[in-house]
């Protein structure tokens, strides 16, 4: 049987960015599912805080400045993240890999807050349907940090390493800085509910 070439695509490129690369679309796909998980966990929370007589249940509200620290680092995270795309975007091999050092750094410090943040909630995940969500809904949010963090740290590792597929990477830097975004922005519900509804319903 013999073949014929109907079009010769030998000339397109590789890679791109945003909606004309298929990683970026991946992405897209896995924050929207992500997206859904939290939305559940947080209908959960609201559901069982309607129920509740009392909100918290038999504990007080978590310790606040844990939870301020977490979202103050977030959100100076963000800075960096965005130059970090701009320098992803314009191929710039220098400043993409110092972005990723520093957004290496920005992945592991919120883990270690996040200790703290868990000794501050004042209940234990198996102490009541309360502590059981608020737990969940930290336990979520630091899977995304601990999933982000290592995909930087293995990206900021790539660059620094002459490859042939270095133009790619670059790419694969500006989606994972998306997915951060994605990371800061869904904390700052959860924030509310965990620490200042309890406060305000109380």
């Amino acid at each position: 049987m013999k073949t014929r070439a109907v079009i010769d695509v030998s000339a397109l490129p590789t890679w791109a960015f945003a909606s004309k690369s298929l990683m970026w679309w991946g992405t897209l796909g896995f924050i929207t599912i992500e997206t859904s998980g939290f939305g559940l966990g947080l209908a959960s929370y609201l559901y069982l805080a309607q129920k509740a007589q009392e909100w918290p249940l038999a504990a007080p509200p978590p310790d606040l400045w844990p939870g301020i620290i977490m979202t103050v680092l977030l959100l100076i995270s963000l800075l960096p993240n965005y130059v970090l795309k701009g320098s992803a975007r314009a191929a710039q091999l220098a400043s993409t890999r110092l972005g990723l050092v520093i957004m290496s750094l920005f992945g592991l410090l919120p883990l270690i807050v996040r200790v703290f943040e868990f000794r501050a909630l004042n209940v234990s995940w198996d102490t009541n349907a309360y502590g059981s969500i608020v737990w969940l809904l930290l336990g979520l949010h630091t899977v995304h940090i601990g999933t982000d963090a290592v995909d930087t740290l293995v990206l900021t590792a790539l660059m620094f390493t002459n490859n042939g597929y270095m133009k790619r990477r670059f790419s694969d830097v500006n989606d994972n800085a998306v997915y951060w975004d994605f990371v800061v922005v869904s904390w700052l519900p959860i924030f509310f509910l965990l620490y200042w509804f309890p406060r305000l319903v109380g």
